[in-house]
């Protein structure tokens, strides 16, 4: 009886090695992963050569971790995620690979304060719309 479990083992595991596989195929996996202290940057290395630099004060969890927190960056066993044991946070690679730094909230705090910035071409490109008449309206064409 040990004879047939071993070979139902063996083959219910190969099976759903295969199942794995095909629903990894084609999404970015983390090979490497480090935080670079010079730079406060995480440097993600993927599977097909990519690789990504992004500083932790976009990503949601990291904003106010410390340089040896971040340092302790893991990648899960099928390289689909990061992982931080001491800040009990996990970041999936192809969401950041896809420039989702975090929940949808996250995301839309970011947006507004990036919306918030001002420049100096910011505030030219406002005055020259002033002279037009404002801003032009939704589907309004110049």
């Amino acid at each position: 009886m040990g004879d047939w479990a071993d070979r139902e083992v063996a083959r219910s595991y190969r099976r759903a090695t295969k199942v794995g596989e095909a629903r990894l195929a084609g999404k970015p996996l983390a090979s490497k992963a480090s935080y670079d202290a010079r730079k406060s940057r995480l440097v993600i290395e993927l599977n097909n050569g990519v690789i990504l630099m992004l500083p932790p004060k976009l990503l949601q969890g990291l904003k106010d971790a410390t340089a040896a927190e971040l340092a302790e960056v893991s990648i899960t066993p099928l390289g689909t995620g990061l992982h931080w044991e001491t800040l009990d946070l996990d970041l999936g690679v192809a969401e950041l690979a896809a420039g989702i730094f975090g929940s949808k909230a996250w995301m839309s705090a970011l947006g507004r304060l990036a919306g918030t910035r001002t420049s100096s071409r910011k505030a030219a490109a406002s005055r020259e719309n002033g002279k037009r008449g404002g801003r032009p309206r939704l589907g309004q064409t110049s």
